[in-house]
């Protein structure tokens, strides 16, 4: 995050405060996760930078249809969200990662009166707003490394303009249905009356496609989920031997999700900040859920959070949706 410590410059801790109470948030998480039954770590946690960057290489698989589809549709969408949006507005966009796909509406939208990306990846953030100050000179943008599931208010720079947000890749899909009304809710108090929001939606198909989207041959998906005890191991002097695990996903037709896991292949045991942890021969640590949706799903995920779908468009195929949500009156 550009200069900026904390959420904003004005109330910014030290980069030192800043990193301490982000370990001592990842120490809690993780420990409380492991006491758990059945065990389980929040997903935001996979995003260390490492774990970003891996990410980014997901979504450059053959497998992993989301990210091309999804970029196909916003390609060709993109001129009517401006349009809908309306000149002079303020981006925002949760949890934004590289900002690839978001530079598709900045190229729609040039006279934008700010760019917010939320991301609980300092590191990834950093580079991110350094790469988009470089390739968008006039564009102010304006970075908050936060949690985007507990931010209060944005920057004051954002100022009074309209506010339109971005939550593409069907990350709505890692959240349980309460906890995606809980965050609509929240984003709809942040965009304010008049506010909406562009939403990417993963839909219903067949399971084989989604098993496949999930397991890759090239097995990136699984590095990405073991670098979860990767950084535990780094930041919290954990012992885990990344080799006795290993990731699994599959597709939940009755919840209508993938579920990941990490599953312990033998009896074992690990260490994590002085607390000892027994792991049976196949007990898992369930890290992620990605919901999938049809239009009765999105329909009624809507209205549950104050919006009103205006627009959706989906590829040929209907293996995607981008929806224009705009705050109900």
């Amino acid at each position: 995050m550009s200069k900026e410590a904390g959420p904003f410059a004005e109330t910014a801790p030290s980069a030192a405060e800043a990193e301490a109470g982000e370990r001592a948030a990842f120490r809690l998480a993780v420990l409380d996760g492991l006491r758990r039954s059945p065990r389980a770590i929040p997903a935001k946690f996979l995003y260390d930078a490492r774990g970003s960057a891996l990410f980014d290489a997901i979504c450059e698989l053959p497998e992993y249809y989301l990210t091309s589809i999804e970029t196909a549709i916003l390609t060709d969408c993109a001129p009517e969200i401006a349009r809908l949006a309306g000149p002079g507005c303020a981006l925002i966009e949760f949890g934004s990662g590289s900002s690839v796909k978001t530079r598709l509406l900045l190229d729609a939208m040039p006279d934008l009166a700010a760019y917010v990306p939320i991301d609980i990846s300092r590191q990834h953030l950093d580079v991110t707003a350094a790469r988009l100050r470089g390739d968008y000179p006039a564009l102010p943008v304006r970075p908050v490394c936060a949690d985007y599931m507990t931010l209060a208010a944005l920057p004051p720079g954002v100022g009074a303009a309209r506010r339109i947000g971005f939550f593409p890749g069907s990350t709505i899909g890692n959240l349980t249905p309460p906890e995606a009304t809980a965050f609509l809710r929240r984003a709809r108090a942040l965009l304010g009356e008049g506010g909406a929001l562009v939403l990417g939606a993963d839909l219903k198909k067949d399971p084989q496609r989604l098993h496949d989207a999930y397991n890759d041959s090239s097995g990136v998906t699984a590095e990405f989920s073991l670098n979860l005890l990767r950084r535990i191991n780094r930041e919290l002097g954990a012992t885990f031997n990344l080799a006795a695990f290993a990731h699994e996903a599959f597709y939940d037709p009755g919840h209508g999700r993938i579920e990941i896991y990490l599953r312990s292949l033998a009896a074992q045991s690990a260490t994590v900040a002085g607390h000892a942890f027994e792991f049976a021969e196949g007990e898992r640590v369930h890290t992620e859920y990605s919901y999938k949706y049809d239009d009765a799903d999105i329909d009624a995920l809507a209205s549950s959070a104050g919006f009103t779908i205006v627009r959706r468009w989906t590829d040929p195929g209907r293996l995607f949706a981008v929806i224009y949500l705009k705050a109900s009156s």
